[in-house]
Protein backbone atom coordinates (compact mmCIF):
# COMPACT_ATOMS: atom_id res chain seq x y z
CA UNK A 1 0.00 0.00 0.00
CA UNK A 2 2.86 2.35 0.87
CA UNK A 3 4.42 1.68 -2.56
CA UNK A 4 1.08 2.46 -4.26
CA UNK A 5 0.82 5.81 -2.41
CA UNK A 6 4.36 6.76 -3.43
CA UNK A 7 3.62 5.80 -7.04
CA UNK A 8 0.41 7.87 -6.94
CA UNK A 9 2.29 10.93 -5.57
CA UNK A 10 5.01 10.62 -8.24
CA UNK A 11 2.33 10.34 -10.96
CA UNK A 12 0.50 13.43 -9.65
CA UNK A 13 3.73 15.42 -9.48
CA UNK A 14 4.67 14.51 -13.03
CA UNK A 15 1.26 15.36 -14.49
CA UNK A 16 0.87 18.46 -12.31
CA UNK A 17 4.25 19.88 -13.33
CA UNK A 18 3.74 19.31 -17.03
CA UNK A 19 4.10 22.62 -18.87
CA UNK A 20 0.88 24.09 -20.17
CA UNK A 21 0.80 25.45 -23.71
CA UNK A 22 1.69 29.11 -23.96
CA UNK A 23 -1.52 31.13 -23.82
CA UNK A 24 0.06 34.29 -25.24
CA UNK A 25 0.09 34.83 -28.95
CA UNK A 26 3.54 35.15 -30.41
CA UNK A 27 3.43 38.49 -32.19
CA UNK A 28 6.48 37.65 -34.27
CA UNK A 29 4.91 34.69 -36.05
CA UNK A 30 3.59 35.28 -39.51
CA UNK A 31 -0.22 35.22 -39.41
CA UNK A 32 -2.17 33.20 -41.93
CA UNK A 33 -5.59 34.15 -43.29
CA UNK A 34 -7.39 32.57 -40.33
CA UNK A 35 -5.65 34.52 -37.58
CA UNK A 36 -4.13 37.85 -36.76
CA UNK A 37 -0.92 38.74 -34.98
CA UNK A 38 -1.61 40.79 -31.85
CA UNK A 39 0.64 43.64 -30.72
CA UNK A 40 -0.07 45.49 -27.47
CA UNK A 41 -3.42 44.88 -25.79
CA UNK A 42 -5.93 42.47 -27.25
CA UNK A 43 -9.31 43.92 -28.22
CA UNK A 44 -12.46 42.94 -30.07
CA UNK A 45 -12.23 44.14 -33.68
CA UNK A 46 -15.94 43.57 -34.38
CA UNK A 47 -16.93 47.21 -33.88
CA UNK A 48 -13.97 48.69 -35.77
CA UNK A 49 -14.80 51.39 -38.28
CA UNK A 50 -13.45 51.42 -41.80
CA UNK A 51 -10.95 54.04 -42.97
CA UNK A 52 -13.64 56.18 -44.64
CA UNK A 53 -15.69 56.32 -41.43
CA UNK A 54 -12.54 57.09 -39.46
CA UNK A 55 -11.68 59.96 -41.82
CA UNK A 56 -15.14 61.44 -41.18
CA UNK A 57 -14.58 61.09 -37.41
CA UNK A 58 -11.20 62.83 -37.63
CA UNK A 59 -12.84 65.73 -39.46
CA UNK A 60 -15.32 66.20 -36.59
CA UNK A 61 -12.51 66.61 -34.04
CA UNK A 62 -11.22 69.92 -32.75
CA UNK A 63 -7.51 70.26 -31.80
CA UNK A 64 -8.18 69.56 -28.10
CA UNK A 65 -10.58 66.63 -28.72
CA UNK A 66 -9.81 62.93 -28.50
CA UNK A 67 -11.90 59.91 -29.46
CA UNK A 68 -11.45 56.35 -28.23
CA UNK A 69 -12.14 54.16 -31.23
CA UNK A 70 -11.11 51.10 -33.23
CA UNK A 71 -10.66 51.24 -36.99
CA UNK A 72 -9.04 49.34 -39.80
CA UNK A 73 -7.04 50.38 -42.81
CA UNK A 74 -4.04 49.61 -44.96
CA UNK A 75 -0.49 50.40 -43.84
CA UNK A 76 1.16 52.87 -46.22
CA UNK A 77 4.45 53.38 -44.36
CA UNK A 78 6.25 52.01 -41.32
CA UNK A 79 9.26 53.07 -39.26
CA UNK A 80 12.26 51.38 -40.88
CA UNK A 81 14.33 51.72 -37.69
CA UNK A 82 12.26 49.54 -35.35
CA UNK A 83 8.56 49.55 -36.27
CA UNK A 84 7.73 52.26 -33.73
CA UNK A 85 5.10 53.98 -35.92
CA UNK A 86 2.96 53.34 -38.98
CA UNK A 87 0.89 55.40 -41.37
CA UNK A 88 -2.56 54.08 -42.29
CA UNK A 89 -4.55 55.18 -45.31
CA UNK A 90 -7.78 57.12 -44.85
CA UNK A 91 -10.25 58.48 -47.41
CA UNK A 92 -9.30 61.11 -50.00
CA UNK A 93 -5.62 60.12 -50.02
CA UNK A 94 -5.13 61.18 -46.39
CA UNK A 95 -3.20 59.17 -43.80
CA UNK A 96 -3.32 58.71 -40.04
CA UNK A 97 0.01 58.83 -38.20
CA UNK A 98 -0.07 56.00 -35.65
CA UNK A 99 2.27 55.69 -32.68
CA UNK A 100 2.07 53.10 -29.92
CA UNK A 101 1.05 53.86 -26.36
CA UNK A 102 4.09 54.63 -24.21
CA UNK A 103 6.22 53.00 -26.93
CA UNK A 104 5.28 49.80 -25.12
CA UNK A 105 5.27 47.70 -28.28
CA UNK A 106 6.30 47.86 -31.93
CA UNK A 107 5.07 46.21 -35.12
CA UNK A 108 7.03 44.36 -37.81
CA UNK A 109 8.83 46.58 -40.30
CA UNK A 110 7.54 44.63 -43.31
CA UNK A 111 3.79 45.28 -43.08
CA UNK A 112 3.40 48.00 -45.73
CA UNK A 113 0.34 47.08 -47.80
CA UNK A 114 -1.18 44.89 -45.08
CA UNK A 115 -4.51 45.57 -43.43
CA UNK A 116 -4.39 46.26 -39.71
CA UNK A 117 -7.00 46.92 -37.05
CA UNK A 118 -6.16 49.54 -34.42
CA UNK A 119 -7.63 50.30 -31.03
CA UNK A 120 -6.80 53.49 -29.21
CA UNK A 121 -7.22 57.23 -29.19
CA UNK A 122 -7.54 59.51 -32.20
CA UNK A 123 -6.82 63.22 -32.26
CA UNK A 124 -5.61 65.95 -34.58
CA UNK A 125 -2.45 67.93 -33.98
CA UNK A 126 -0.10 70.35 -35.60
CA UNK A 127 3.12 68.44 -36.16
CA UNK A 128 6.31 70.50 -35.97
CA UNK A 129 8.88 70.60 -38.76
CA UNK A 130 11.32 68.79 -36.46
CA UNK A 131 8.88 65.93 -35.79
CA UNK A 132 7.95 65.65 -39.47
CA UNK A 133 11.63 65.39 -40.38
CA UNK A 134 12.23 62.80 -37.64
CA UNK A 135 9.40 60.57 -38.88
CA UNK A 136 10.42 61.08 -42.53
CA UNK A 137 14.01 60.08 -41.70
CA UNK A 138 12.75 56.95 -39.89
CA UNK A 139 10.71 56.20 -43.01
CA UNK A 140 13.83 56.28 -45.18
CA UNK A 141 13.48 59.77 -46.71
CA UNK A 142 16.49 61.25 -48.49
CA UNK A 143 18.27 64.39 -47.31
CA UNK A 144 16.64 66.29 -50.18
CA UNK A 145 13.17 65.16 -49.07
CA UNK A 146 13.93 66.14 -45.47
CA UNK A 147 14.98 69.64 -46.57
CA UNK A 148 11.64 70.11 -48.35
CA UNK A 149 9.80 69.94 -45.01
CA UNK A 150 9.63 73.59 -43.95
CA UNK A 151 6.24 74.25 -42.33
CA UNK A 152 4.20 72.68 -39.52
CA UNK A 153 1.42 70.38 -40.72
CA UNK A 154 -1.98 69.47 -39.27
CA UNK A 155 -2.05 65.68 -38.98
CA UNK A 156 -4.56 62.98 -38.18
CA UNK A 157 -2.92 61.21 -35.24
CA UNK A 158 -3.65 58.01 -33.38
CA UNK A 159 -2.13 56.45 -30.28
CA UNK A 160 -2.75 52.73 -30.47
CA UNK A 161 -2.91 50.55 -27.38
CA UNK A 162 -3.53 47.47 -29.49
CA UNK A 163 -2.91 46.44 -33.11
CA UNK A 164 -4.03 43.39 -35.06
CA UNK A 165 -2.12 42.59 -38.25
CA UNK A 166 -4.02 40.48 -40.74
CA UNK A 167 -2.19 37.74 -42.61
Amino acid sequence: MKGFNILLIVFLLITGCKQQPDQQKNAEEVPDDAKMAVFGQEFDPEMARNSNEMFAEFNKLQPSDTLNVAFYGTVTDVCKAKGCWVKVSLADGEEAMVTFKDYGFFVPKDIVGKEIVLSGQSYIEEMSVEDQRHFAKDGGASEEELNQITTPKVTYSFIADGVLVKG
